[in-house]
């Protein structure tokens, strides 16, 4: 007999653990959601952060504020999440570079990005795109390789940080390559753009949104892009791989994640929100207009995709000699 109410006793309790994560799912959210960005506004992780923001906020009838934390390659915001409390009013806009790259790339980690959070959606992917100061005396990818490789020049480009996307497309090339090219590292993209804009650096592996505008202006000359094929945002341009640095490929991705803990219905419901808000006509024609690509993938997906990068990018991270600054 009392084994029996033993397990009628363990059986009411996790009949009203469900039915309060239940509860909380179906009140969840009754207050305004902060969405920490880790890099600065006007770069592309910001812009896809307040684009989803703003499909949230619709879908889920509570504002969702964008709060940026930029340094140390996304490591200061990812840690930041990571310490918040699991309890879905602080997401996170993570990249494949803070999952996949960082680890490797940072002898030490404030947190870990495999562990300490748990992912939500995988949103939006982009190339990069090879821009350079207009003073710049190459046309090609050809001329930028024999630039690099002369010895009276000093050859630099800017990144959004280190470990960043930006930053490991400019490795992949010195890696594949065999060139010279002396890595500056900023504080986002827009910091790193404005300095290529005014000529105190010569080039940069950027985002493609975050570049776009200027190509457009013609204050930026854009030789090609970093895909597996032409990105059809800007279809002229080559790949680097079409001109001539053969098996170079080099993209990255943005999701959401939350802090481990996180109840699953509530992962689950800001995960069906998200990728809601990814196929809004608005959402799809705001992100494709910039040259993102749409992906609305749920958690397990993107635990796959989390797992891919790590394979992908510690090798390479290792062979290239790449350390943080």
């Amino acid at each position: 007999m009392r084994e029996i109410n033993r397990r009628r006793t363990l059986l009411a309790a996790m009949a009203l653990t469900m039915l309060g994560g239940v509860a909380q799912a179906q009140s969840f959210p009754n207050k305004p959601i902060r969405l920490i960005c880790p890099f600065p506004p006007a770069g592309a992780v910001d812009i896809a952060s307040r684009a989803i923001a703003a499909e949230l906020s619709k879908n889920l009838g509570q504002p969702v504020t964008v709060e940026n934390r930029p340094g140390a390659g996304g490591n200061i915001g990812g840690a930041e999440a990571a310490r918040a409390a699991p309890d879905g009013y602080t997401i996170f806009m993570t990249t494949s570079g803070i999952q996949g790259i960082n680890p490797a790339l940072y002898a030490k980690m404030p947190f870990d990005p495999n562990k300490d959070l748990a992912p939500v959606a995988a949103l939006v992917s982009l190339n990069n795109v090879l821009v350079l100061h207009p003073s710049v005396k190459a046309n090609s990818v050809a001329e930028v390789i024999a630039l690099a490789k002369n010895p009276s020049q000093q050859v630099n480009y800017a990144s959004s940080g280190s470990g960043t996307s930006i930053h490991m497309s400019g490795e992949m090339f010195k890696f594949l390559t065999g060139v010279n090219m002396l890595h500056i590292p900023y504080k986002g993209s827009a910091p790193a753009v404005n300095d290529l804009l005014g000529g105190q650096v010569m080039m940069m592996f950027d985002n493609i949104p975050s570049a776009l505008p200027h190509i457009k202006a013609g204050k930026l000359r854009a030789l090609a892009t970093t895909g597996a094929k032409r990105d059809p945002t800007l279809p002229d341009l080559p790949t680097i791989a079409e001109a001539g640095v053969a098996n170079y490929e080099s993209g990255v991705w943005f999701g959401l994640s939350v802090p481990v803990g996180t109840p699953p219905e509530i992962i689950a419901k800001l995960s069906a929100e998200a990728i809601k808000g990814t196929k809004s006509p608005d959402y799809i024609k705001r992100m494709t207009d910039l040259g993102y690509n749409i992906m609305g993938l749920g958690p397990a997906q993107m635990a796959e995709m989390n797992r891919a990068e790590v394979s992908r990018w510690g090798p390479i991270v290792k062979a290239s000699g790449a350390k943080a600054d």
